[in-house]
């Protein structure tokens, strides 16, 4: 795992190593053990090196061909690359090393652009092919992987994150309305879009082609379409076992020790358990034990699975440090305003692991690939919410403002919505239509957003998935939106920032490509979520998990917001001096925060999207 970084001059500017090695600088954190520099007439690729497979010289990047025709700076693993390296071999090419690196950049020679779909693997590669005079950036099919870019008449900045773009001095910094516009409703920037106008991500499965000054962006790979014709549900059950165990296995590759982020929850127990039947040696696994008040205590769950599998487990318990100086530090880590608290505990759980341990894998992507949410189960239901919901429209004034009800009552006026676009984005953002996210800014942000459409994203995967089931298109949904721009997210930036590698072996290509092809029915049955998940794993894991409900923890910060850290966000958020009231309506804000701190209603996720907002601000802009 690393950090890419560089850009090519597009006017034809010779590139500045010195500007190449300000940017690499940035991400250290993500490479502390090698930086290299490249640069070759217009073009400048840097590289710093978290050393997993192959810790040699021979694994040394920017990773240049024995012709010096192809360069190659990679981010990320690729755990088919001894098949393809197989392949390659049997076609005569000879190799210096034993990295997937190497593979990649031999797969390119030999195979020019068709080499990415057959990739199996998290990765973000920036590729020079002086023959061609063409440069590429390409991303991973589901993001795991960050890759931003910056794009102006002269030049192309890129980088594994917006730190070094901004390093390059090459970058403006100013806010971005659309991806704004989307924060407020799902605390982050969705699709392309980030907080920094004219910065953007690399979709997944896409790959930017630089040639000459002529620039092209294109998919290379998308989700396949449901197969009409599906094997029977019991064979699929074995395939996807057989398939799940399969990616486990293989991405225990590794010239250094691998660990286990064992929640007790149903993936990562079906992560560990395959692991520790795979691994040479014995499995290291970790859970963590939180004093926050409020959160879901994993570490009984973990225990069993952990004394099952006979792995060497640890239970790292882990204080809630001063949380203002924490959130402050998250900003920086993820150079934006992030509205998922799970980042906290994953954070603190990768700082006192820092230096243990290289590589850890996890469950993430489980729920949005064998539809683990409830909300998979009510779009099964969506005619019963529809005869709800004029009844929930009369009474809801009269009922509790926050709470169990309070969120039944959102969830069934999201799922009952007409609009397909609207429902699935409604799931996903906690605020009533008649109590948007955007009442409490100033009339002159509101001017600002004019043309804006934070549902601009759901409605265009919509019209893609349109021929879908709804519990199908909104899986389909879920792992190009809030799969990349959330839950990917918070699983980099945060593990990255300690020098820690995550790997998720739910999103492996193969078992993803075929379990999001079978039917929903298969997926969910009545109220039953992860249906398909849970038989596969009958025998693998304790049966207490395995049949036990969803869990996950949860992060109190409408709690800490009416109580510890109540001071602190008025004194961000009501500041005087930061100007703050360029961006908000202060009597409103004002009635926001007391009406929480109250409890009167819970303002909990706008509040909290707001104060990592401000502190973005003070920080960057």
């Amino acid at each position: 795992m690393c950090g890419i970084c560089g850009f090519i001059e597009l006017s034809g500017r010779p590139a500045e190593p010195d500007r190449v090695s300000a940017m690499a600088a940035t991400l250290s954190h993500r490479g502390p053990d090698d930086m290299g520099v490249y640069t070759d007439r217009h073009v400048g690729v840097g590289h710093t090196r978290l050393s997993i497979i192959d810790l040699t010289a021979a694994g040394h990047q920017p990773m240049i061909s024995d012709d010096g025709n192809v360069v190659i700076c990679f981010n990320g693993e690729i755990y088919n690359f001894l098949e393809l390296r197989d392949d390659l071999e049997a076609a005569g090419t000879r190799f210096h090393g034993r990295s997937d690196t190497e593979v990649a950049l031999q797969a390119y020679i030999a195979w020019g652009e068709a080499a990415f779909a057959r990739f199996n693997g998290m990765f973000a590669i920036a590729l020079w092919d002086r023959r061609s005079e063409t440069f590429l950036l390409v991303r991973d099919r589901f993001g795991i992987k960050p890759l931003y870019y910056y794009r102006d008449r002269d030049r192309i900045v890129f980088g594994s994150e917006i730190k070094a773009l901004l390093a390059s001095e090459r970058v403006p910094s100013g806010a971005d309305r659309q991806a704004f516009h989307e924060y407020l409703h799902y605390g982050t920037g969705l699709g392309e879009r980030t907080c920094f106008e004219g910065v953007k991500k690399l979709l997944p499965s896409h790959l930017l082609r630089v040639n000459g000054t002529a620039v092209d962006i294109r998919a290379y790979a998308q989700f396949e379409d449901p197969d009409p014709n599906p094997m029977a549900y019991e064979d699929a059950v074995v395939r996807a076992r057989d398939l799940l165990e399969a990616a486990v296995r293989r991405q225990l590759i590794s010239d250094v020790p691998v660990g286990v982020f064992l929640s007790g929850g149903l993936d990562s127990s079906a992560v560990a358990s395959f692991a520790a039947r795979h691994y040479d040696g014995r499995l290291m696994t970790y859970s963590a034990g939180f004093d926050f008040e409020g959160g879901v205590n994993e570490l009984p769950n973990a225990r069993v699975v952990a004394d099952t599998i006979g792995s060497d487990h640890h239970e790292l318990h882990v204080s809630a440090p001063d949380v203002p100086a924490l959130l402050e530090r998250l900003v920086r880590c993820h150079d934006a305003p992030f509205g998922d608290a799970a980042n906290i505990p994953l954070y603190l759980l990768c700082e006192q692991l820092r230096g243990d341990v290289k590589v850890i894998l996890q469950g993430d992507g489980g729920d949005e690939i064998f539809a683990g949410y409830k909300r998979y189960a009510r779009l099964s239901h969506v005619g019963l919410y529809r005869a709800l919901r004029p009844l929930v429209s009369l009474v809801r004034s009269m009922l509790p403002q926050q709470g169990t009800l309070h969120r039944a009552i959102r969830t069934i006026e999201a799922v009952s919505h007409p609009d397909a676009s609207s429902r699935m984005a409604r799931l996903m953002s906690p605020e009533y239509d008649d109590m948007p996210p955007e009442r409490v800014l100033s009339s002159e942000m509101r001017q600002w957003l004019l043309g804006t459409d934070p549902f601009e994203r759901y409605r265009d995967m919509d019209r893609r998935f349109r021929h879908l089931d709804p519990v199908q298109r909104m899986l389909y949904t879920d792992a190009s939106i809030i799969l990349p721009d959330v839950f990917l997210e918070k699983v980099d930036k945060p593990t990255m920032a300690n020098s820690i590698e995550v790997r998720v072996p739910m999103l492996d290509d193969d078992l993803a490509g075929f379990v999001m092809g079978l039917p929903s029915s298969y997926k969910v049955s009545g109220s039953e979520t992860k249906r398909l998940l849970r038989q596969a794993l009958t025998g693998v894991i304790p049966e207490t998990i395995r049949s036990g409900p969803k869990k996950g923890f949860g992060v109190p910060f409408q709690h800490w917001l009416r109580t510890t850290l109540a001071d602190y966000m008025k004194s961000v958020l009501l500041d005087p001096s930061s100007n703050a009231d360029q961006w908000f309506d202060q009597p409103k804000l004002t009635t926001c925060i007391d009406q929480h701190v109250s409890g009167a209603r819970d303002n909990g996720f706008l509040l909290y999207h707001l104060l990592n907002l401000c502190l973005w601000r003070a920080h960057y802009l």
